[in-house]
């Protein structure tokens, strides 16, 4: 017999909106994310543009990308932005130390950066170094990147080609300052990140959206120490307050920092450990949101998750250094849970930044050293089909579903939630998210409407066989949306079945009552 939820919508009671840029995206220079990723050069044979890759762009595209976070992570806090400007061939070639010791030819910088921005018609997310930066030096950057005068650094911009300053809305005041940006202790990195905001002027129309480094994990004391810092400001009547945002990083890993497991080859106690991994961000983002509630109860500071998703081993005969991993089910049904929560956290949560985007990680897509297809992973279908969610509205939404039997694993206290859903509003049309992440039982769930009700209802299905089903050149839709069959209306809203380890969206015009 098929499990049983009851999923229930309240169209009548609308709630803030969820912004796009929780659907964001990172690149770092690591591995084969920026070369080979996006990056192929203008003598490649790949087709390309001005050597930004077009396949790439074109799928992401597709997804309505809302930011790209670039250069870092642990790199920008090593990354010095005058050797990625001027001409490529004299720029100086350095040593990736923080990413396997490989080469760094500086060939993508801060105009092929912008370049790709336009062409993803996606909103820049630069990291500044304030690990082993100055101040100067990030100022002059922003001044480089939006000046509009004649200054220094905009007339230097011109004279490497590029006459009208870009807009740069989100601008990250280093990377995990209590690790690799620096190794500090919360109370130093909160005196230099005000001292650096401060400094962070746009010298364009956008103003600076300035995000504090924040903590790791659950290291709540972290983003008290920022707020206090808010507070303490909000004191002095000359003094502005130097961001606008605190960040914090979570990963899921099903196994252990130092033994995370095979992407593909794992075992079903492998996935419910990632499974219930994945379910604690939602208790990190209550955790940092409580702390922020009591300096900023009006939700005027945001809370950005700019990097999350899954870590495992890298695959067998690939650099350690590169993160290069597969991508599977078990993926989508992360990112899958993720987004719900982020649509619950609508109010607090401004911003996410998957990472990473291609090649590296969780990655939307993977390219083919070796010149085969490129492949759209179901993390990138999990995107797509969540893609109407980017500014819509969100609608409360309350899952009783079962719980998988803890005793079933006794390496997890407590039952493991096994559905999870979210629903949104715009323009009239509903659109709502369905997981069952139970490994081998189907779902019926029964989606109460309250407050209207919806006709016209369609639906797509991620799912496979096997949970560590995936792509790759030659297969590349092994894993990919199919239409959702058996969705039927009811009295009460509608009913469908879900088979295990899937994820569905649905859509339906709304009828007022």
């Amino acid at each position: 017999m098929d499990s049983t939820a009851t999923v229930t919508v309240d169209l009548d009671r609308p709630g803030p909106t969820i912004s796009r840029h929780v659907y964001g995206h990172f690149a770092e220079h690591l591995g084969r994310g920026i070369y080979d990723g996006f990056w192929v050069g203008e003598d490649s044979p790949v087709p390309n543009v001005g050597g930004i890759r077009l396949d790439v762009v074109e799928a992401l595209r597709e997804l309505r990308i809302p930011n790209l976070r670039w250069p870092g992570g642990c790199f920008a806090d090593r990354y010095h932005w005058t050797s990625g400007i001027g001409p490529r061939e004299d720029r100086p070639k350095l040593v990736n130390t923080q990413w396997g010791g490989t080469s760094e030819t500086n060939a993508f910088g801060t105009h092929e950066f912008m370049e790709l921005c336009e062409l993803l018609g996606a909103d820049a997310y630069v990291s500044g170094n304030l690990g082993s930066g100055t101040v100067q030096e990030m100022a002059d950057w922003i001044e480089y990147l939006t000046g509009a005068g004649e200054t220094p650094m905009a007339e230097l911009r011109r004279a490497n080609g590029r006459d009208e300053p870009w807009d740069v809305p989100f601008w990250g005041l280093g990377n995990e300052p209590w690790g690799c940006g620096g190794n500090l202790r919360a109370g130093a990195y909160a005196d230099l990140a005000r001292q650096f905001g401060t400094f962070c002027e746009s010298g364009g129309k956008v103003p600076l959206y300035r995000v504090a480094a924040g903590a790791d994990g659950f290291d709540v004391a972290w983003t008290k120490t920022l707020m206090e810092v808010v507070a303490d400001v909000a004191t002095h009547p000359f003094s502005a307050t130097p961001w606008e945002a605190v960040s914090v990083h979570y990963y899921t890993i099903g196994g252990s920092w130092k033994a995370k497991g095979s992407a593909t080859g794992f075992d079903a106690a492998e996935y419910w450990s990632t499974i219930t991994a994945a379910q604690g961000v939602e208790q990190l983002l209550s955790s940092h949101a409580a702390v922020m509630d009591v300096y900023d109860p009006e939700e005027r500071f945001g809370m950005v998750l700019d990097e999350w998703g899954t870590w495992w081993d890298v695959e067998p005969g690939t650099h350690p250094g590169h993160l290069f991993q597969q991508n599977t089910i078990r993926d989508a049904m992360v990112a899958a849970w993720h987004f719900d929560v982020f649509h619950r956290f609508a109010g607090r949560l401004r911003m996410a930044n998957i990472a990473q985007t291609v090649n590296v990680l969780q990655a939307m897509l993977l390219t083919d050293p070796d010149g085969g297809e490129m492949v759209r992973t179901p993390t990138f279908h999990v995107f797509e089909m969540n893609s109407p969610h980017q500014d819509a509205t969100s609608l409360p939404t309350h899952v009783v579903g079962p719980v998988r039997d803890a005793d079933a694993d006794a390496a997890h206290a407590g039952g493991i939630p096994t559905v999870s859903a979210s629903a949104s509003v715009k323009d009239g049309v509903l659109h709502c998210s369905l997981t069952n992440v139970d490994l081998d039982a189907p779902l019926v769930i029964e989606v109460d409407v309250r407050g209207g009700s919806v006709v016209e209802p369609h639906g797509r299905l991620l799912t496979a066989a096997r949970p560590d089903a995936h792509n790759r050149p030659g297969e590349t839709d092994a894993v990919s949306p199919r239409p959702l069959t058996g969705l039927d209306v009811t009295p009460t809203g509608l009913r469908v079945t879900l088979p295990p380890h899937s994820f569905a969206t649905i859509t339906a015009q709304v009828v007022a009552p």
